[in-house]
């Protein structure tokens, strides 16, 4: 792998490429593409970006993870609500099975001193995922991506060690407060909510 030889060693892996919906249709934000009507080819794509790539990446890193005992591997995810957002085939689907990615990572890296955490900015973020010609308007009612820098920070230092198998929003994170209460009231479970029938 060519981070360990360019530095010798390896310790958190960020899997934050992604595709979005601008790849359906540049007008995704106002006019929704049905399943159906979304060409072959470009699904495949936004899949195997999303969920085959933080896959490939992390069977990648976790043998040098677990032979130093160490490491980090955040999923960069997104709320549920965009998840099952009517129009937003295959980028909510995608982003859902990242998140169970997350969840059995979590659970298969249990006790070996690697952690598997989800960081979503929270909402709508200005990233190159909006398409050319959205209105100024809409634009500055977008997070900036900078949101996501310090819960990254936390989510891939040692104040992080207990945690696992979460997501962290970090639109709810409080810069105001110590990392830990900031972190605190930004994590939730990743996955869903079960409900005994």
């Amino acid at each position: 792998m060519d981070t360990v030889a360019a530095f010798g060693s390896l310790h958190i892996l960020v899997n934050k490429a992604g595709r979005g919906m601008k790849y359906v249709s540049d007008a995704f934000l106002t006019e929704p593409t049905r399943f159906w009507e979304v060409d072959s080819d470009t699904w495949r794509t936004i899949v195997d970006t999303n969920v085959n790539g933080p896959f490939l990446m992390a069977r990648a890193a976790v043998p040098y993870l677990l032979d130093q005992g160490w490491g980090r591997i955040v999923n960069i995810t997104m709320n549920h609500d965009t998840m099952r957002r009517a129009g937003f085939s295959p980028y909510g689907p995608s982003k859902a099975a990242l998140e169970s990615e997350t969840v059995i990572w979590a659970q298969d890296l249990a006790g070996t001193g690697v952690t598997v955490n989800g960081l979503l900015p929270g909402g709508a973020t200005d990233t190159g995922m909006i398409p050319e010609g959205v209105s100024e308007a809409v634009r500055t009612r977008l997070l900036r991506p900078e949101v996501m820098v310090e819960p990254l920070l936390w989510l891939a230092s040692d104040a992080s060690a207990a945690v696992t198998g979460a997501r962290l929003d970090a639109a709810r994170w409080d810069s105001t407060l110590p990392p830990e209460q900031a972190a605190a009231a930004a994590l939730e479970q990743a996955g869903w909510t079960t409900r005994s029938h």
